[in-house]
């Protein structure tokens, strides 16, 4: 990143829980793989880091339109069937609030209500440098949302995770060939060089 960019920068980490980290239908297998990855460049700018938090509702019928479908199929994912604490943050992630931030949100993206983006531009954020998971459902959300918004994307390739190492792959394969001019892929170490 260039010297101008990195004033006008922020962190989107993308729905590392406990929900998807822990033995749930929404089990993760490899989010502990780039854990480390997420940690470190969380940890090295906590106060630019804000934590996304995907938070189920209560009950399926208190879901709109067709995520009330949605969670008909994944009833067991309500609230009412799962502890709060398992909405949190991984413990790891979790001890850097504050002052890291945490955007709760009840869809995939976190663009759709306008807070987040009136959040950042309070700050004058151009680059939004990317980490998390899922690869092929919320963190594509959340790119291509400030894609549309016109933020500058760094997507860190060994700190996103995904149920699906198919759709991971392909998804990564799609950014690359058909964003290139609006997203930049690399790793966390290169990013934190």
């Amino acid at each position: 990143m260039n010297k101008s960019t990195l004033e006008n920068w922020r962190h989107i980490c993308v729905d590392m829980q406990r929900l998807f980290a822990e033995d749930t239908p929404w089990h993760v297998v490899w989010m502990d793989r780039v854990l480390p990855q997420v940690f470190e460049i969380a940890s090295t700018y906590p106060e630019r880091t804000i934590f996304t938090r995907f938070l189920t509702p209560e009950t399926k019928d208190a879901a709109k339109g067709s995520w009330r479908d949605y969670y008909e199929k994944w009833w067991m994912m309500t609230g009412e069937h799962l502890p709060a604490e398992i909405m949190e943050l991984v413990p790891a992630l979790q001890r850097l609030v504050p002052p890291a931030s945490l955007f709760d949100k009840k869809i995939y993206s976190p663009w759709l209500d306008g807070r987040l983006d009136m959040a950042l531009q309070s700050h004058a954020v151009e680059t939004l440098v990317i980490t998390g998971g899922e690869t092929d459902v919320c963190v594509m959300a959340t790119l291509l949302g400030a894609v549309d918004l016109g933020y500058r994307i760094i997507l860190i390739e060994d700190a996103l995770c995904s149920g699906d190492d198919q759709t991971h792959e392909a998804s990564l394969e799609l950014l690359r060939n058909r964003f290139s001019v609006q997203l930049e892929l690399m790793t966390a170490d290169d990013f934190l060089r």
